[in-house]
């Protein structure tokens, strides 16, 4: 990307206060930021916000290796945690309704892994339960939990959020991204 997306601005704010502003208008606590690369850069945007901010030495391993630190660090705040929402910064439609559609699905169905639908795939963001805990952990790679999403069809359910295909990965997505931004 040349710059630490975090960092970039969508509709006048970085991307990852944009994130961290939806989870914290949802009904999820605590919420923990993993920071990786340029951890000194992003660390001051999260100065006023109520979050947990764990840093991933292990960061160029890739996305599990971020998965393991988030879910260690919910761990350690409280191990009576019913389950942890996975999300990524650098979707710009990722919303507290999104959120609370993953939440629903997961009442509704039963469930223990919920995961957004979008782009004729599952990914992130995601919900997964406690027992899913010690798989997160164990994961390794730059894959991420894409195998718990796409795994044993009894216990996921998919929610349809379209909306969360734009994904502002490289400076292409994000030039052809910013001028439709509101």
């Amino acid at each position: 990307m040349g710059t630490p997306k975090q960092l970039l601005p969508v509709a006048g704010q970085p991307l990852l206060l944009r994130a961290v502003s939806a989870t914290l208008a949802a009904p999820v606590w605590p919420v923990v930021v993993v920071l990786g690369a340029h951890a000194e850069k992003i660390r001051p945007l999260l100065a006023r916000q109520t979050v947990l901010i764990a840093e991933n030495p292990a960061w160029p391993e890739g996305m599990a290796s971020s998965l393991r630190v988030g879910i260690a660090t919910l761990q350690q705040f409280s191990r009576e945690l019913d389950g942890a929402l996975v999300a990524l910064c650098d979707q710009p439609a990722f919303s507290a309704d999104a959120i609370a559609q993953l939440i629903a699905a997961q009442r509704t169905t039963g469930r223990s892994i919920v995961a957004a639908r979008y782009g004729g795939r599952q990914g992130a963001p995601a919900l997964f339960l406690h027992e899913h805990f010690p798989a997160l952990t164990a994961l390794t790679g730059e894959e991420g939990a894409r195998a718990l999403l796409n795994g044993d069809a009894a216990r996921v359910t998919a929610v349809d959020l379209p909306a969360l295909a734009t994904d502002l990965d490289t400076p292409a997505d994000y030039a052809a991204f910013k001028p439709i931004a509101p």
